[in-house]
């Protein structure tokens, strides 16, 4: 829904993680957010949300008083589970407005 979002407790790192019903493969995974500085994305192709590895890591522009919207192209990436870490960022508390990964 575009009327909700998660918001990050104050603190630095944080992490979302995104499970899926089974392995897929991935090519391209887009965000929105705010007042994000620093994020890494990592997969994990494992049964449970353990092993993750990083697949690319981005500082982000800053947009006063609009979403960040960032697209990152993986082709051919496999995934169970979508690490999301949010290293740093521009003010004490960030919001995620939503994740969208595209593939089979």
């Amino acid at each position: 829904s575009s009327k909700t979002f998660w918001t990050t407790t104050g603190m630095f790192p944080q992490e979302l993680i995104i499970g899926f019903p089974k392995c897929v493969k991935i090519s391209k995974v887009a965000i929105q957010c705010c007042l994000v500085r620093t994020l890494r994305i990592e997969r994990s192709t494992s049964k449970d949300p353990v092993g993750f590895e990083q697949c690319v890591e981005k500082d982000l522009q800053h947009t006063e008083g609009q979403l960040q919207m960032e697209e990152f192209p993986l082709p051919e990436l496999q995934a169970t589970y979508l690490r999301f870490i949010i290293k740093s960022a521009f003010d004490h508390f960030v919001s995620v407005h939503r994740v969208m990964a595209e593939g089979t």
